[in-house]
Formats: structure tokens, C-alpha cells, sequence
């Protein structure tokens, strides 16, 4: 059990112990370059060092052990450790070290490692870097002639030894195989050399020494003179040539020796051709150049070297520039036509301009333009142009010609290049019902299709670089026949300009339009935005008008439609349906989208009454839209509807009341009419006597408004014992029952009713409802009560039914109820009474 605990305790230490090399390992930064230099006054040496830019950046305490060493003695005298911070500016790290031996005497070596203050792991040391002292050996220290007979040596003069002045490094140069010493003087800049005469001397052993005050240095050159040849450079060039052919001609420095040379041609492509040459012991070379195109410009230069024994080439001689003479043009003219109707026929514009197949073989001095009908053998006309044309206008008639193209130099013409005008009155364009095709632009041209058909032999389309102007610059560009798409670029297609583009097939040198393209290199925003013209106004919308927008070529991009912005002056705008857009100024607008450029009005819903607002109304292109600028200002007016609404809500309920109020008064009245007391009737204004505490109203006080006729058998019914009933059924009269007595209001009141014979007449007065007791005889006819008026006393006044004159009076109860008539008047006027005594 002990030894598994040991054994996990020891695998647990290997992990651990790995784990820490593995992370110490990434913090080890070994020195990328050292660099010394010394100070001779102070003795010091100046070291300069650093870690990479990883160690930088990690704003690492670093340790570093440099160590000096004395390469003379291989001894080393100096090792000291340092302790440095470094920071995130990358700058190198500098130590000074003071030495006790002067440096002039002897060469320093120093060398650097590294450690991380959090690894444990020092770096690999870096290279022993050396500053001398004895001077140094010269550099690349060799000799060779021009001429056999001049020696010259070069070489670099070394490291720097820091002595100047009298103490400076001297050269000498001495040969060992020559019995005269070396006299030569020496300049040095980046390069020493030294020039001496050999004269017959072929086998050279140069040594070449540098001294200075604390030692010298040696280097030796041992070589054959001829295997050390480095010829002149070839002088005075010429040439002969033809149209293809060009040979040329050198001068050379006569050493007595085979030069092999070669000649650099720069064609007008720029491509570099090399053609070798041999010159023989000759003082001249020559070349012959083949292959080459007619009044052409080649460049030519010529260098040199041994043909045996090979050392190096001379330097190159001037360059010469040569041309070509004149040919024939080769290859046709790429010709194109435009063409309008014209009274009676038809303008043909002819342009031309030398294509890739075409090669003028020398200065064009005119073109020659010709024109024949094709139906018939008539006479051809022609034009003869000069070489600063690309363009002629011509008029031909309905008929079908051909038109042929030549250029013209000072040995001939070129091959003529064909086109056939077909018979019609019309232009390239009119009458054509095709539809303009939208085209896009791309950073690099204007990029477009077409439907490729097998019949045409070639494509051609068409287009103008300038629109605007005239000329409008004029272009065209052919295509093969498996080609179906093209990127036309130029250098004049400029943003917000729109290009109009023609596809045209052609086979047997007659073209048909077959498409027509339209678009922008790059489009721009409008340039103005829509006048509104009207604005009609709601209290919760507006509805905007405006002219009729350019959709055409003056537009800098297609018109894609509309945007409508609106908003509230005081708030930021969220109406329904809209879209929120933020101004530079961090204000907020309502955006509505109208995608149809047809459109010339748009209303916007969802306002608010009585509301200040902004609008305006701006096109957008492909392009975009021009910034916003203007506004127009627009109130909402006040909503009628809320008015109504409250008119509704206020005035109609208290309309409607008052009708109601008036309406159940009135229902009272007809309906349930309100009994007055009798205390408080007016009637009792009258003369009266009291009775208990109820005051009594004499009957002869008051004379009726009218007279109520009601049955006789209501009256028995009300006062069976009155003596009226009586009366003889024998004075009825033509089976009347019953009539209506009026008093006569004008009259005076004394109650002296005309009798209406076999009637009798019941008055009824239902104003009071005392119940008091009377005498049985207060009941009598009126001529009874007319007649006794001085005998009769104050009879009390109660409501009850008098039977007058009614001829039916000896009816029966029976009879009398199934009368129909029963009409009561109650009487609530003030009357005047005549205060008599009944």
C-alpha cells in the first residue's frame, strides 16, 4: 500500500514538474540581434540588443548575462547580469561596458542570453558579434584589363577601423612577377581601385596590403591577363533596314582577340529580345533583326565579351533608335454607320478606326470612301478624306447600297472593309416597336446580355460617350458570334449620365437591330425634388398633389417612385403604416414609400386635428435621394366631429328632457288632472257663509260656463228621492232623450235658461267636494225656483245632477242607463256673481 501512495506521489511530481516546463518554456524570449560599437577616447564599448516585439508587449522583467570577449587572447574578460523592465515601446536595450585595455590594440566579441524573471529557463546564447581592431582584410579584391595591356585591380576597403587622419588605413599594391613596383594612385568611396600599365606581362601576382598604426592586412590576386578581359563598350551604331528587316551595325576597340556580342531589342510591346552575334578579330560587329512589322520603332543596344576565356561583358553601348520602313496596310478598317431619314432618304454617318486586326505599315495620308447601289451596275461615288477623319456624312436614297472603307499610305491602300445599307425610307431606330432594356452599372463599366442567334456572324453594339453634346462621341464595339454578354467601360462614363446602347447581328456585312439597353456607369439622386401643387386637408389626413415628374434622360437614375415625409413640429412622428427615418439632426420623421414613378398624389392618415405638421415630398432613383432641405408647414383644422359629438352629448339629452318634462305634464293634465282644494279655489272669494270649518258658496253666486246633459237615470242614481223625477213620461217628444243647453256668457248671470221642452237637462260641477246636508226641496225646476225667488232661503251648493225638461223623466232606471251621452263640465274659472238671493 506504501509503495502505490509513493508511486502516485512521484507520477503526481512528473506531471507537475512537466506542466511547469511546458509553461515555462513559452515565456523563453532568446535575443533576436546584438550590435557593438566602441568609443576609443572613453574605452567603452556600446552594446545594443533586444528581445522581439512579443516581449515588448507583454511588458516582461527580463534578465539578461552578456558576456565580452577578447579575441586575440580568446579569453573571456567580462560577464555581468542585468536586470531590465521592458516596456511597449519596442525600443532596443543599450548597455556600456568600461574596458581597462585600450580597444585600439585589440578586437572585442560580445554575446547575450535571456531569462524571463517568471521562468526558470535561460535562452540559447546568441552569435559572438566581433568589432576589429589590426585593420581589416579587404573585400572582393580582384584585377582585369580592357586591352591587355592596363591592369586594374577593385575592392571594398572593410570594416571601419576607427582611426582617421595620419592613422587612416594606406593600400599598396606590388606584383611579384614584375621587377618595377606597382605605381598607382588609389581613390576609395564605396569602391578603392588602382590602375597601372603591364605592357607585355601575361601572368600578374598582386598583393594588395592595408596598413594602419596597429597592424596591416593582406589579400592576392593571381591571374592571366587575357583570361581577365573586360572588352569596351561597342561605340558608333548604324543601321540598314527594309519593312521587316533590320541589320546592325558597331564599332569596336581592336584588343586581338574573338568578341562574342549580343543585342538587347526592345519591341513596341515592351517585350525584350536577345540576339547573339560573333565579331570575329574584327574592329566592327554586326546583326540582322527579321520578323519585324513595317514603320515600326525598335530600340537596340549592343555589349561584348571574350568568345574564349570568358571573364565578363563589356558595358552596354548606347541605345539606338530605328524604324522600320512602310508597307502595304495589312488587315481592314472596323467601320460602323449611323443612320437617320432624311427628305427624300436617308443620312448615312460612316465612322471607322483601326482595329486590332488592322496595321497601318505606315503614316496614313487619307481614306477613300465609295458607295454603290446594289440592285443595279450605276457608276460608284466616292470621297477621298484626310488621315485626321474617323467620320463622313453621306445621303443615299430607299435603295439598298454598299459602302466600302480603304486607308491609303505612301506605298498603297489597305483592303477595303464592306457594309450594306438594306432598302427602307426608316432610320437604324424609328419604327422599331422594341422596348429599352434597364441595364446596371458596375465599378468597372456597364455590364449587359443580349439573346444570342445562331444566324449573325458577329454582334456590334452601338453606344454614344458623350449624350449630350454634338458629336457625341461616337462608339461601337464587335463581338463573335458565341458571344452573348458585354462589359462596355470607357474613360468618359461618368456618375448620373445615362447611355443609351444598340445591339445590332450581323451576317454578310448587313446589321438588324436586335436590342436596345439603357443605364447608368452610376447612378445619382434627383437632382430637384416634385413640385406639390395642391394640398387638400382633413382634420385627421392631408392628401398631397404634384406635377408630373421627369422620367427621362435628364434624371441622373432611373425614377423608382417617391418618398413622403411628415411630422409633427413639436414631437417626433409614429404615425400607422410608416416607417421611422432619423435626420442628421437626430429628429425624427414618418417615411412612407410610393414604388410607382406614375403616382402623383398620396394621402396620409392617422393625423391629428388642430395640428401643426411638416412635409415634403422628394423622388428617389437608384441612386438614392438628395438630402432633405425644405419643408412645407401645413395645420390639420379643428375636428367638426368632436363638436357634433358634444352637441349630441349635451344639447339633444336636454332637448329631449325638457320635451319629456313638458311631454309628462302634459300627460298629467290629460290624464290625471291635479284636483284643486277647495280652500284654495278662487270661487270662495265670493260671498260665502260658514258651515263648521267649511266655508259654503251660495248657488246663485255662480252661473255656469255650461250645461251638461246626462241621463236621468244618473240622476236617480245620485238623488233618488228628487222630485224631479217625477215629471210625465208624456212629454217626450220624437224619442229625444236628451240635448245640450249653452248659457249665454254675455247675458246677464241669472240663470234664466231657455227651456227646451220634453228635455231635461242634468249641471254638474265636480270643483268642490264638500258634502253637506240640504233640504229635500232645494232640488226644483228652474221656473219654480224663478217664480219663489223671494220665498226661497240660501240654499248650500253641492254638485249634483239637475233634471231639466227631460220628457223622458219617467223612465226607468234601465232606460236611462242605456243611454250613451253623459257629459260633465267642470267649471275652475273665476265667474262673477250676481249676489242675488235664491
Amino acid at each position: 500500500m506504501m509503495n502505490h501512495f509513493m508511486v502516485l506521489v512521484v507520477l503526481l511530481s512528473l506531471m507537475t514538474c512537466s506542466t511547469t516546463y511546458s509553461e515555462q518554456e513559452s515565456f523563453v524570449f532568446p535575443v533576436t540581434y546584438v550590435n557593438i560599437s566602441k568609443d576609443l577616447v572613453l574605452q567603452q564599448l556600446v552594446v545594443e540588443w533586444d528581445v522581439g516585439k512579443s516581449a515588448h508587449e507583454a511588458e516582461l522583467a527580463m534578465s539578461f548575462e552578456i558576456q565580452v570577449y577578447q579575441t586575440d587572447v580568446a579569453t573571456t574578460v567580462w560577464t555581468e547580469f542585468l536586470n531590465v523592465t521592458l516596456d511597449k515601446s519596442g525600443k532596443p536595450l543599450h548597455w556600456v561596458w568600461d574596458s581597462d585595455f585600450p580597444l585600439e590594440c585589440m578586437s572585442h566579441s560580445v554575446r547575450i542570453r535571456s531569462r524571463a524573471e517568471i521562468s526558470n529557463i535561460w535562452s540559447q546564447w546568441s552569435l559572438w558579434k566581433t568589432v576589429l581592431e589590426p585593420p581589416d582584410t579587404p573585400h572582393d579584391f580582384s584585377c582585369q584589363t580592357q586591352d591587355t595591356r592596363t591592369v586594374t585591380c577593385t575592392w571594398s576597403p572593410g570594416g571601419d577601423t576607427y582611426l582617421y587622419g595620419r592613422h587612416s588605413p594606406k593600400y599598396v599594391l606590388s606584383d611579384e612577377f614584375s621587377q618595377n613596383p606597382i605605381l598607382c594612385t588609389v581613390s576609395c568611396s564605396e569602391q578603392c581601385s588602382c590602375s597601372w600599365d603591364i605592357e607585355q606581362q601575361k601572368i600578374c601576382n598582386i598583393t594588395l596590403t592595408v596598413e594602419n598604426p596597429l597592424g596591416k592586412k593582406t589579400a592576392m590576386d593571381v591571374f592571366d591577363v587575357t583570361h581577365r578581359i573586360y572588352p569596351t563598350a561597342p561605340f558608333q551604331l548604324w543601321e540598314e533596314c527594309t519593312d521587316t528587316e533590320i541589320t546592325l551595325y558597331w564599332k569596336l576597340q581592336n584588343i586581338g582577340i574573338e568578341l562574342f556580342c549580343q543585342t538587347e531589342v526592345l519591341q513596341p510591346n515592351g517585350k525584350v529580345e536577345v540576339h547573339n552575334s560573333s565579331a570575329g578579330h574584327l574592329s566592327y560587329g554586326s546583326v540582322t533583326l527579321r520578323g519585324l512589322q513595317p514603320y515600326t520603332e525598335y530600340k537596340a543596344r549592343v555589349h561584348c565579351g571574350a568568345a574564349q576565356d570568358f571573364w565578363r561583358w563589356s558595358e552596354w553601348s548606347e541605345a539606338q533608335t530605328i524604324r522600320t520602313k512602310e508597307a502595304a496596310p495589312s488587315g481592314t478598317l472596323d467601320i460602323w454607320r449611323e443612320i437617320k431619314p432624311g427628305l427624300g432618304g436617308r443620312n448615312v454617318t460612316l465612322f471607322w478606326k483601326q482595329g486590332p486586326k488592322f496595321q497601318a505599315n505606315g503614316k496614313i495620308i487619307s481614306y477613300e470612301v465609295t458607295w454603290t447601289k446594289v440592285e443595279d451596275a450605276s457608276e460608284p461615288e466616292s470621297i477621298s478624306l484626310s488621315s485626321v477623319c474617323n467620320s463622313t456624312r453621306i445621303f443615299i436614297d430607299s435603295h439598298s447600297y454598299r459602302i466600302s472603307i480603304m486607308a491609303k499610305n505612301n506605298v498603297n491602300y489597305s483592303l477595303p472593309s464592306v457594309l450594306i445599307i438594306p432598302t427602307g425610307p426608316e432610320g437604324d431606330h424609328s419604327g422599331s416597336e422594341l422596348e429599352e432594356e434597364r441595364v446596371n452599372g458596375t465599378d468597372d463599366g456597364i455590364f449587359f446580355s443580349w439573346e444570342p442567334r445562331h444566324i449573325y456572324d458577329s454582334y456590334i453594339i452601338d453606344w454614344c460617350n458623350v449624350p449630350a453634346l454634338q458629336p457625341c462621341d461616337f462608339q461601337w464595339k464587335r463581338f463573335g458570334a458565341n458571344t452573348s454578354s458585354a462589359l462596355i467601360s470607357s474613360a468618359a462614363f461618368v456618375p448620373g449620365v445615362r447611355y443609351n446602347f444598340h445591339v445590332y447581328g450581323s451576317v454578310a456585312n448587313t446589321a438588324t437591330l436586335l436590342e436596345k439597353k439603357t443605364g447608368y456607369f452610376k447612378e445619382l439622386p434627383p437632382l430637384f425634388d416634385p413640385v406639390v401643387e395642391n394640398i387638400e386637408l382633413t382634420f385627421n389626413a392631408v392628401t398631397l398633389y404634384w406635377d408630373s415628374y421627369p422620367t427621362n434622360e435628364s434624371q441622373p437614375g432611373f425614377l423608382r417612385g417617391y418618398h413622403v415625409y411628415i411630422s409633427p413640429l413639436q414631437e417626433d412622428c409614429s404615425l400607422k403604416g410608416s416607417k421611422k427615418h432619423v435626420l442628421p439632426d437626430n429628429s425624427v420623421l414618418c417615411k412612407y414609400s410610393i414604388d410607382n414613378p406614375e403616382e402623383k398624389r398620396y394621402t396620409v392618415k392617422h393625423l391629428l386635428s388642430n395640428t401643426k405638421y411638416r412635409l415634403v415630398v422628394k423622388a428617389y432613383t437608384g441612386g438614392g435621394e438628395n438630402p432633405i432641405v425644405n419643408f412645407r408647414y401645413i395645420d390639420t383644422p379643428f375636428n367638426l366631429n368632436i363638436l357634433y359629438l358634444l352637441l349630441l352629448l349635451v344639447i339633444v339629452p336636454a332637448l329631449a328632457a325638457a320635451i319629456c318634462l313638458w311631454k309628462i305634464k302634459w300627460v298629467q293634465e290629460c290624464c290625471c288632472p291635479v284636483i284643486p282644494h277647495p280652500n284654495k279655489s278662487r270661487v270662495l272669494s265670493f260671498k260665502e257663509f260658514n258651515i263648521g270649518s267649511e266655508k259654503v258658496l251660495k248657488i246663485s253666486d255662480c252661473i255656469p260656463d255650461m250645461l251638461a246633459v246626462d241621463s236621468k237615470a244618473e240622476a236617480q242614481k245620485l238623488h233618488p228621492q228628487s222630485p224631479l223625477s217625477s215629471t210625465s213620461t208624456a212629454e217626450k217628444t220624437d224619442g229625444h232623450s236628451s240635448s245640450w243647453i249653452y248659457a249665454k256668457e254675455n247675458e246677464e248671470r241669472d240663470f234664466t235658461p231657455t227651456p227646451t221642452p220634453q228635455t231635461h237637462t242634468w249641471f254638474a260641477n265636480f270643483a268642490y267636494s264638500s258634502h253637506l246636508a240640504v233640504d229635500s226641496d232645494s232640488y226644483q225646476i228652474p221656473e219654480t225656483l224663478e217664480a219663489s225667488k223671494p220665498k226661497l232661503s240660501v240654499a248650500l251648493y253641492q254638485p249634483h245632477y239637475y233634471d231639466i225638461f227631460n220628457e223622458d223623466a219617467a223612465s226607468t232606471p234601465r232606460e236611462t242607463c242605456g243611454r250613451k251621452a253623459s257629459l260633465k263640465y267642470i267649471s275652475q274659472t273665476p265667474v262673477h256673481c250676481l249676489g242675488r238671493r235664491l
